[in-house]
């Protein structure tokens, strides 16, 4: 992947998905190559080029102390087309230092993420009075996880990263989704068991969206797995009947527990 380094103008950005004020991305393109990903399509971008291209916003701690001066306190998104925990934040550590300037405004912050990197800034997200950690999960099943997440951190190391969290008085939860077609009613409650243990606070569902060309490119990079390019390719997550059905499971398997369980957008 060729990476480059840039200069941004800006850091801040309105936000219109639900809960959020604004969106904070330190980087422009993913490490985790997450062969569902549908953030091209949004962005218009070709796929090719967000794939193998990943920019560095290097100043955007700068930037973004510059303008936490003069914004309104709002929920920063970390981030919202891209993971602020890929590979190379070991490296640039942008998305630390902007937590860092967020921090001295106190301003709230929902972390999303597939990387257990976000451990290594539990100093500096345990110091916050609103904050919330949510990790992407969408099956349990590591040998899918490499193939259709592969720069990804492994479930495993998600799930102690979570209960690390669930341990303190952060706020965590699950976007479990897109929950993967491949996953069946019979295997929810060992999901779902992993999540409670976890001490999630809530649990965010989602099913597959099939973007504009999405369909076809998940064709042509499972063409090596026949099965998971059947169940991949067919439609939105099977279909809506199927999602109602997990979702209906979902609820009422935890229907006894402290844990929310609400839809993504």
């Amino acid at each position: 992947m060729n990476v480059e380094e840039i200069d941004c103008k800006t850091a801040l950005s309105l936000s219109k998905l639900p809960g959020l004020t604004y969106s904070l991305n330190p980087y422009s393109g993913c490490q985790h190559q997450c062969i569902y990903c549908y953030v091209p399509s949004v962005l218009h971008l070709p796929k090719e080029i967000w794939a193998s291209s990943l920019k560095v916003k290097r100043n955007i701690p700068f930037i973004l102390a510059k303008e936490l001066q003069k914004k309104k306190p709002g929920i920063v998104g970390l981030s919202t087309v891209t993971d602020p925990y890929q590979p190379l934040e070991k490296t640039y550590q942008l998305t630390r230092y902007c937590l860092q300037q967020l921090l001295k405004k106190e301003f709230p912050v929902c972390i999303q993420t597939k990387s257990s990197l976000v451990l290594r800034d539990i100093d500096i997200i345990t110091r916050f009075s609103q904050i919330e950690v949510m990790m992407s999960i969408g099956t349990d099943d590591e040998s899918h996880r490499r193939i259709l997440e592969p720069g990804s951190s492994p479930i495993s190391e998600r799930l102690k990263a979570l209960k690390a969290y669930g341990e303190t008085k952060v706020k965590t939860s699950v976007f479990f989704g897109p929950i993967y077609p491949t996953i069946t009613i019979e295997q929810l409650p060992r999901i779902l068991d992993s999540f409670i243990d976890a001490h999630v606070d809530e649990i965010m569902i989602d099913m597959l969206h099939m973007k504009p060309g999405l369909q076809q490119h998940i064709k042509e990079t499972l063409t090596d797995n026949p099965q998971l390019s059947k169940a991949f390719s067919s439609g939105t997550s099977r279909d809506k009947e199927w999602f109602t059905t997990i979702r209906e499971t979902i609820q009422r398997y935890l229907k006894h527990t402290d844990i929310t369980v609400v839809d993504a957008f």
